[in-house]
């Protein structure tokens, strides 16, 4: 399998840690959306498009976002569940990473570093181009 494109979208804003959003195509023919480039404490890193995590109210069984304070169906608090507290920085790290679950990803190493390679390789050539001019509505289509 060939990576064919590679597009990156920087991100501006108030989020330090997100840089950018990539769009990745396989072999012409298959396209992978919102993929991050994310700026880590040992550096850049790329993280797979995800979602959140979602849990039943007891009260009603609507499905609210992990680790939500109130029920967004009833109104009803969610604090009932039973959450251990964190301990440490890498307990309270594993414990939003467990928030979020990939739609996408690879499944060798070898083929996470090639993507990775790839789109911070764009992501570098994207950023020596500069500041890029406001967004037109073809961006908003990439997206969803």
């Amino acid at each position: 399998m060939q990576i064919t494109e590679v597009r990156v979208f920087m991100k501006e804003g108030q989020d330090k840690k997100l840089k950018a959003y990539a769009t990745v195509t396989f072999d012409s023919a298959f396209v992978v959306r919102n993929i991050k480039v994310i700026e880590g404490q040992k550096g850049l890193f790329v993280a797979m498009p995800s979602r959140k995590m979602k849990e039943p109210c007891p009260k009603c069984n609507f499905k609210n976002v992990v680790r939500s304070k109130y029920c967004n169906n009833c109104g009803s608090g969610l604090n009932c569940i039973p959450r251990p507290a964190a301990k440490s920085p890498e307990d309270e790290a594993k414990e939003r990473q467990a928030e979020h679950k990939d739609i996408a990803h690879p499944i060798t190493l070898e083929f996470r570093e090639l993507i990775q390679k790839r789109v911070l390789e764009a992501f570098d050539a994207e950023k020596k181009k500069g500041p890029v001019p406001a967004k037109g509505p073809e961006y908003a289509e990439e997206e969803d």
